[in-house]
C-alpha cells in the first residue's frame, strides 16, 4: 500500500440501514489485494462489528483518531467515533439513521479541511430518510457546498460528474421533475456548469485541454426547432459562450448518438441537459465501477454510484467494486491536489 496518500482517505458511514457498512467492511477486507489507500470510517464502531458478525466476516475494528488511520488499516478498520449510537437494522432505518449519517458528513469535511485527511469518501445515504429528520438540502452535492461555504466563507459552485473508464457525464440539472428542467435550464447554468468542468478536468483529472459534448434537450437537438425551441435559444448560446471563454465545446448535439463507442472518443466530459440523459448510458456502460464525483468544491470528494440498496442489506450480496473505484479515485484526485497548488472555480456572484 506503499503509494497510499500521507493522509488517510475519510469515509463517510452513509445510511446505516442500507449497504454501506457491508461494502465498508469488503473493502477493507481486499485492502492488500487492491493496493487501497488507507482510509478511516466517522461511524459508531459498535453498529459495524454488528453488521460484520451478521455478515460473518473476519473484520477487526480499531477506535483510532485521523492521525492514527494509516497505521491502524494495515491491521484493523479504523474507525474515528461520532458519539452517537446508530442502531439501525439493515433494511430497517430508525430514529438514529438520519443524524448519524448527517454528522458522519460534516466530520469528514471538517476533517479534510484541517487537513486530516486527504480526500472525502462518501457512503449512500437514503434522502427519503434525511427529509424526515428536518435535512433541507436535495442531496449529498448540495449539503457539501453549504458546508463548504459555512467552513471556509467562500461560495462553491458544485457540480456533479459520474466518472468511468468509459464515459464521463455531468447532468447540468440534477434532482428535480422533468417538468421543471426546461424553466431551470439556463444559459447561465449551461455555462457555469461546463466551466467548473473544464477547470476540475485541468486542474485534478491533469487533462491540459478538456473536450466538452454538450448534449441537445429535445430529440435531433431540436430538429431547426421543429422538436422545441431550447436548443437554439438556451442550450447553443450557452455552447457559444463557453467557446468564447477558451473552453473546448461542442454543442448542442443529438443525444442519442453520444454515447456509442467512437463517439465517446471525441470528447472527455458529456454535458448532459437532466438527470436520466447522463445516468442512463453511464449506468449501461459501467453499472458496477462508476463513481460519483463533485466537482467546485475545495476538497476533493467521491462516492460510490449506487443508493443504499435496503432489499439487499446484511445479506451479503452487495457489491464493493463502486466504493473500491471511489476510493481509488479519491487517492488519484487527492495526489494531484498535493502536487499544485488548486484554485477553486469562482462561483457566481
Amino acid at each position: 500500500m506503499s503509494r497510499s496518500p500521507v493522509r488517510p482517505l475519510a469515509l463517510t458511514m452513509g445510511e446505516p440501514a442500507g449497504i454501506g457498512p457491508d461494502i465498508t467492511l469488503a473493502t477493507w477486507l481486499r485492502r492488500a489485494e487492491l493496493d487501497l489507500p488507507a482510509f478511516y470510517v466517522l461511524a459508531d464502531p459498535q453498529s459495524l462489528e454488528r453488521r460484520a458478525r451478521m455478515l460473518k466476516l473476519d473484520v477487526p475494528i480499531e477506535v483510532v483518531e485521523p492521525a492514527g488511520a494509516a497505521a491502524a488499516f494495515v491491521h484493523a478498520l479504523p474507525v474515528v467515533t461520532l458519539g452517537l449510537a446508530a442502531t439501525a437494522e439493515p433494511g430497517r432505518p430508525d430514529g438514529t439513521s438520519a443524524p448519524a449519517a448527517i454528522a458522519s458528513i460534516r466530520r469528514a469535511v471538517e476533517d479534510v479541511l484541517a487537513g486530516r485527511a486527504a480526500a472525502v469518501v462518501t457512503n449512500p445515504v437514503a434522502k427519503s430518510v434525511l427529509y424526515q429528520s428536518g435535512f433541507e438540502d436535495p442531496g449529498h452535492t448540495e449539503y457539501l457546498a453549504r458546508l463548504s461555504f459555512e467552513m471556509t466563507g467562500n461560495p462553491a459552485w458544485p457540480v456533479m460528474m459520474l466518472w468511468s473508464p468509459e464515459v464521463a457525464v455531468v447532468p447540468v440539472t440534477i434532482h428535480m421533475a422533468f417538468k421543471d428542467v426546461t424553466e431551470r435550464l439556463t444559459r447561465d447554468l449551461i455555462f457555469e456548469t461546463g466551466r467548473v468542468v473544464a477547470h476540475d478536468l485541468t486542474e485534478r483529472f491533469g487533462i491540459a485541454r478538456p473536450r466538452l459534448a454538450v448534449a441537445g434537450l429535445n430529440p435531433h437537438a431540436g430538429e431547426d426547432g421543429t422538436m422545441g425551441s431550447e436548443d437554439a435559444s438556451v442550450v447553443r448560446p450557452a455552447v457559444e459562450r463557453l467557446i468564447a471563454d477558451g473552453i473546448d465545446a461542442r454543442g448542442p448535439l443529438p443525444a442519442d448518438t453520444m454515447f456509442h463507442e467512437a463517439a465517446r472518443k471525441t470528447y472527455d466530459a458529456a454535458l448532459c441537459m437532466y438527470h436520466d440523459q447522463a445516468l442512463i448510458p453511464i449506468k449501461t456502460l459501467a453499472f458496477d465501477h462508476a463513481v460519483n464525483v463533485t466537482l467546485g468544491l475545495p476538497f476533493v470528494r467521491t462516492s460510490p454510484d449506487h443508493g443504499t440498496a435496503f432489499d439487499i442489506a446484511g445479506s451479503g450480496k452487495a457489491s464493493p467494486s463502486s466504493l473500491i473505484a471511489a476510493l481509488l479515485l479519491a487517492r488519484r484526485l487527492a495526489a494531484m491536489d498535493q502536487k499544485k497548488q488548486r484554485t477553486p472555480a469562482a462561483a457566481l456572484p
